[in-house]
Order: structure tokens, then sequence, then C-alpha cells
């Protein structure tokens, strides 16, 4: 039996391994294969991605070999990267993913702005109550708090699984003290009586359904479905969340919502049939498309 920490033959360095892995993920249609091929090889390794270039001449053991092998099987079946190293950088932390939770995206981190920005400039000293739903792997509200633990922040999800990969993630940033986090159907689990929060945001699922399945096989055949299903038009969750968080805001709260890039005037339409708000804006993303709403509870109340 070949001893498994024995070196293979040394062409198969570091460098050379990181080479051909990259050809082949060209012939494959994968995107960035040179960085895929790094990132799925330091994982393997358990190295920083910026080690390996200090070790390009180190050969592989034919235990790591086959480990950097399946890893690449997954690749080719297109398996997010994220989901097979179980970690995604976000903002400033670096999280862990699971097949329960959506991958966090870069655009995503536009929310995490618009939040900070309203915070600064909407009496900061006074510490405030802010609400996530659907907070998947924590991506957002632990970015907040991270920047700004003076507020009280809680998060919810439907699935109690994402809910516990975002546990995990407060625990693994030392947040877990300032999240109170709970499993439930959006408003669902909460008191309208005992439930006046300074802030409400989410990035809802916004993709109508049948556009699903035109997605990348990277998200439709892996990312939860949950997640992604917006109803038949994409705005089903957003009209919910619109329609009900009112009851649950203080006068003067303010509403933040990401968005699908061609759904603002839905989006304003839902938020002036509601009559509950004001000041409605929209920014854009890096890419220069609509991403985030804001918008305000209405200082006379008027629900009921």
């Amino acid at each position: 039996m070949k001893n498994p920490n024995h070196p293979v033959p040394p062409e198969w360095t570091i460098l050379k391994l990181i080479q051909w892995a990259r050809d082949y993920f060209k012939t494959h249609q994968i995107d960035s294969p040179r960085a895929t091929a790094e990132i799925l090889l330091a994982h393997v390794l358990n190295l920083k991605r910026i080690d390996l270039y200090l070790r390009f001449d180190q050969p592989l053991t034919a235990q790591e070999l086959d480990k950097f092998k399946a890893v690449l099987k997954r690749r080719i079946k297109r398996e997010p990267v994220a989901y097979i190293v179980g970690t995604k950088e976000f903002w400033t932390l670096d999280l862990r993913v699971s097949a329960n939770v959506l991958i966090p995206r870069p655009e995503t981190e536009c929310l995490v702005e618009a939040t900070l920005k309203a915070l600064s400039g909407d009496a900061p000293s006074r510490p405030k109550r802010i609400l996530e739903l659907g907070t998947g792997s924590g991506a957002v509200i632990l970015s907040l708090a991270s920047e700004n633990p003076q507020h009280s922040y809680f998060a919810s999800d439907l699935s109690s699984k994402a809910a516990e990969v975002a546990s995990l993630n407060a625990k693994r940033h030392k947040l877990r003290g300032k999240i109170n986090l709970f499993s439930g159907d959006w408003f669902f689990p909460l008191d309208r009586r005992n439930s006046a929060f300074d802030m409400i945001l989410s990035n809802p699922p916004y993709i109508k359904f049948g556009q699903i399945n035109q997605l990348q096989p990277e998200i439709f055949a892996y990312e939860p479905l949950s997640a992604l299903d917006g109803g038949e038009d994409g705005l089903c969750c957003l009209k919910h969340i619109i329609e009900g968080a009112h009851h649950y805001m203080n006068p003067g709260g303010m509403l933040i919502l990401e968005i699908g890039h061609d759904q603002q005037s839905d989006v304003r339409k839902i938020a002036e049939k509601c009559d509950q708000y004001e000041h409605f804006r929209c920014t854009k993303d890096y890419s220069g498309y609509d991403r985030v709403v804001q918008m305000r509870k209405k200082m006379l109340r008027t629900d009921i």
C-alpha cells in the first residue's frame, strides 16, 4: 500500500497543479479559472491563498492530490466555491456558509452601506432597535453590529437551519451577545404591542419564479429556493414586508430593502398604495443598477 503522505512525482508542484487546474476549468467554462484553482487548492492545503505563492515548488502528497481532485469534480458539477470551502467574505467578515443559506453577494453590501449611512445621520447617539428579516448567514446584521455595536439587533429567518448558520457566524465574530436571533415566517413571531423597531431591513427573495431555472446552475441547482423565489412577479415578499412592516415600527422608523434591478417602479407603487410611508428613495449598486430602496414610516400613525 502506498504511503498517503508520500509526495507524488515532483512535476505536481503547487504551481504546476494550479496551471493544470486553470486550464481544466477553462475547458469546462468555469468562471475565474485561475482564482478558483488557487482558492480550492489553498482550502485543501489549509493555507491562505497568498501562501501558495511562497510555496510554488512544494510537491503535493498523494493524499492532498486526491482531496484536490475531489473538490475539482465538485466545482465542475457547478457547485459554488463558497459551498465547497464553507466560507465567504462579506464586508469585513469571513462568514461560514452552507447549502442552507444564500451565498452573500457583493451587491448586498450596498444594503449595509445604506443602513450605516441612515444610522449615522439619524440621531446617531441614541441606541436603536434594528430588525433584519430573512437573515440567512447573518451577513448583513453582523456587518452592522460589527460597525455599530451600540444598537440592539434582531434577526430572523424562516429556516431554523439558516438561523443556526447565522448563530455560528455571530459566535465566530464574537457578536453573539449583540444579536437576538429567532426563526419564523416574516412578522409572524412578533407581537405588534411589544415590537417597536427604529429600523427594519431585508434582502428578501425577489426573483420571478419562472426565471429561477434560467439563472446560472451554481444558483438554481445549489442555493436554497426559498431564498430566491419571489413568486410569479418577483414582488410577493417585498409586498408582504412593505404592507406589514409599519405595524412593527416607531413613527419615523425606516424600512430598507434590497430589490431587483428592474423593480424600483413597482416597489414604489406598492409603498404608495400602502400609504404608510414617505421619503421614498432608491440607491444604485456598484454596477449602476437600482438596488436598495428606503422609506420612512409616516410620523402620523394611521395604522390600527
